[in-house]
């Protein structure tokens, strides 16, 4: 699966680079001195390295945690977001991932412990009774390669003991081993992101099917995890409304009400920056030849048409949960 591994010389130790390169001993090693030097540089082709990536294996050193973009949110007092990786497994067209770095090479930063001493200092600044919600997966698949990466394993125990903090595992993968072997716990959300079937096979390159993913859903939520359902992006297509109702109720018709944490949706929106160059990767794509505007910076639906399908979707998705646990992701601008 990995050919190629680059190596920061400051992380050539580390406990988890060892166990990285042991499970790949025939993969081709790279020594550099800072990840940037790979990752970073212009003119890369982003499609044929996206083909087959290279790992490159580093340390962080800063921004371990970030706040959430505004109305982004799932009832919580206060919001970050945190990558232990960059780039994803799986080649979903609609990414934002896609047009947001010059490389499609992983990068995975090793160094667990300092992302875990940023989150207890947030913790510790929570007031009484607030609460604070971690969400990992916004640059990568929280899971879909937990068996090279072990986040979850790592991180699991480490918010099982903080109850202020609620972590989020977002998802589209069936990787989830770590969690069916371990005890749930109230704290942590298993999110997973869907399109209708109908969009998933031409726009989620290499993601299992919508029908696996529910089944995996379906098997977490017995074994007692709380479960998030992601549908953002929305995607506007030909009979939308009819392709959403049916994604909706098949998943409802699975899984318990009950074990629903929350249900969030959104619109497709990018930042126009992030747009073009999505464009320029996929000039073909019918999925950029909708009905799509720039406004303020961003590209998104007609404000018409993407009030519609969230309004849609939000009353179809009342009819099984409350109006409570339904949150609306809100587009984020161009700094």
């Amino acid at each position: 699966m990995i050919n190629t591994i680059y190596i920061e010389k400051a992380v050539r130790n580390h406990e988890r680079t060892n166990k990285i390169l042991k499970r790949f001993p025939d993969a081709r090693r790279i020594s550099c001195d800072r990840y940037g030097e790979v990752f970073n540089p212009r003119r890369q082709n982003f499609r044929i390295q996206k083909q087959n990536p290279a790992l490159i294996i580093a340390e962080k050193f800063k921004n371990f945690l970030l706040p959430a973009p505004e109305g982004f949110g799932i009832g919580g007092n206060k919001n970050f977001y945190f990558s232990h990786m960059l780039n994803c497994l799986y080649d979903c067209r609609y990414c934002f991932l896609q047009g947001m770095f010059q490389s499609a090479n992983y990068v995975l930063f090793v160094n667990y412990e300092d992302f875990m001493k940023d989150i207890d200092k947030t913790i510790n600044k929570l007031k009484n009774e607030e609460t604070a919600t971690f969400f990992s997966g916004y640059d990568c698949d929280s899971l879909a390669l937990e068996s090279v990466t072990e986040f979850a394993k790592y991180f699991l125990p480490f918010f099982r003991k903080r109850p202020r903090a609620l972590l989020e595992l977002r998802t589209k993968s069936l990787n989830t081993q770590v969690l069916l072997q371990s005890e749930s716990f109230n704290n942590c959300i298993i999110a997973f992101s869907f399109t209708p079937e109908e969009v998933s096979k031409v726009t989620e390159i290499g993601v299992p099917s919508v029908s696996n993913r529910i089944a995996m859903m379906e098997k977490l939520s017995k074994a007692g995890w709380k479960i998030g359902l992601r549908l953002d992006p929305l995607i506007y297509h030909d009979n939308y409304k009819r392709n959403y109702k049916k994604l909706i109720s098949k998943i409802f018709y699975n899984i318990e009400n009950e074990s629903f944490h929350s249900v969030s949706v959104g619109a497709m929106r990018f930042p126009k920056s992030i747009y073009n160059k999505i464009e320029r990767l996929y000039p073909d794509s019918k999925l950029l030849a909708n009905a799509l505007e720039s406004t303020k910076g961003m590209v998104s639906y007609h404000k018409n048409i993407e009030q519609e399908m969230i309004q849609y979707c939000r009353s179809y998705i009342a009819k099984y949960l409350p109006t409570e646990k339904i949150f609306q992701c809100t587009p984020w601008a161009d700094e």
